[in-house]
């Protein structure tokens, strides 16, 4: 269907006004006269009113005149079409409007065959706005409905190494209105339930069982800077920009069971400040991923109960061994052969990380952080942190340069 465009004929001589109305049948170019206006005041508050897609104006108006009338008329209604009506002896004057990308010009007195032509010509351009118009918003809606795709191609090729030029990155990161720097984790996480059973599974039940993982996580790093997708085996990669407790990776695990019924491993890189080495922190991520593999079951659930309660000071691996029933010499082995640590280590360093954490981002006091990570005794808690940070936690918390792999 053929769009209908507004005119308006701003002159202050009525007889001008009424010759250019008189003297085009409007409806052939799918045109009519919305308003007639006799000064530059009163045209410019009626094209704004009417949202009028042509103005005919005569330079010479009274209050304000037609290139004042141009200018704000430019500022307000950028896409309106703009035929000036001018004298000889406005010529010059004409020209300067020009300049202000005006369509057309008209000489008095109006010749009906001059005006035709020249509003035929506005037509062909009203037209071609509108179809241009239409292909962008068209695109952008296209854009918009494939840009999870779009936003998944980019990170894959990003996290693959297979985009390497840093201004290309910073361009697709601003396209997707995230930091323009590099993020400082990249998390892979892996769903064994769903590798086991992913041929018996349906595209929907897979679909759900993804997208749960993905926005129980999303809801868990709220208020984060992220961007989470999935990679061409089904992990789901999280990248952050932000520093991040390792407690709410934890966070992550038990709400995803809690929910979902279901486990998950996450597999954590620090990136170093370098767009282009995320490609080795994924890479990285999956080492781990296939090393957890050969970890048995009797660990994992080992390391499970742990990471969930070593803040309690009492936690021994007799405990552990009762809770998973086995014996707690088999369990000691069977941790290090699988693990490469010992059961005091694993406690220790996991006691550490979140201390750590809270050396940087809280106010309190280096007593009560020991008990928040399951130590009985201050002196305690200072031998073990410099045993594995290398400084007393008062000295880490002053220049905390040492970073805990």
């Amino acid at each position: 269907m053929n769009s209908i465009w507004k005119v308006l004929i701003a002159d202050d001589e009525p007889i001008i006004r009424e010759g250019i109305r008189q003297s085009v049948e409007w409806s052939s170019f799918n045109m009519f006269v919305e308003a007639e206006a006799e000064d530059g005041e009163e045209a410019l508050e009626l094209a704004l009113k009417y949202s009028v897609n042509i103005i005919l104006v005569d330079l010479n108006m009274p209050i304000m005149n037609g290139l004042s009338l141009i200018k704000k008329i430019r500022e307000q209604l950028p896409l309106c079409k703009i035929i000036i009506i001018t004298g000889h002896d406005e010529f010059t004057y004409a020209q300067e409007a020009l300049r202000l990308n005006v369509t057309d010009y008209i000489l008095k007195p109006v010749e009906p065959n001059k005006l035709n032509e020249v509003l035929d010509q506005v037509v062909e351009e009203l037209e071609s706005d509108t179809k241009q118009d239409e292909f962008l918003e068209m695109a952008s809606r296209q854009i918009e409905n494939n840009l999870s795709i779009l936003r998944e191609q980019f990170f894959n090729k990003w996290i693959n190494g297979t985009i390497k030029n840093r201004e290309s990155i910073i361009n697709q990161l601003k396209f997707f209105d995230l930091p323009l720097s590099s993020p400082k984790h990249i998390l892979v996480i892996q769903c064994p339930e769903y590798v086991a059973n992913k041929p018996l599974l349906s595209d929907k039940d897979k679909k759900i069982l993804l997208f749960s993982i993905e926005n129980i996580t999303s809801e868990v790093f709220d208020h984060c800077s992220k961007v989470s997708f999935r990679d061409e085996t089904d992990l789901i990669i999280v990248l952050l920009w932000d520093s991040i407790s390792e407690n709410l990776y934890n966070i992550v695990k038990m709400k995803i069971k809690e929910y979902l019924k279901i486990s998950i491993n996450i597999y954590i890189e620090n990136i170093e400040n370098d767009i282009a080495s995320i490609a080795e922190g994924y890479e990285n991520c999956k080492k781990k991923l296939v090393s957890e593999t050969t970890i048995s079951p009797i660990v994992r659930r080992a390391r499970q109960y742990i990471e969930k309660n070593f803040t309690d000071s009492d936690i021994t691996i007799e405990q552990v061994a009762d809770n998973l029933q086995v014996s707690p010499v088999y369990l000691g082995r069977i941790i290090k052969q699988d693990l490469g640590t010992s059961f005091v280590s694993l406690v220790t360093n996991l006691r550490i990380k979140e201390a750590i954490m809270l050396l940087n981002n809280t106010d309190l006091p280096i007593v009560q952080i020991a008990e928040e990570v399951g130590y009985d005794t201050q002196h305690y808690f200072s031998t073990a942190f410099k045993k594995v940070v290398g400084v007393s936690p008062n000295k880490y918390r002053k220049n905390p340069t040492f970073i805990n792999e």
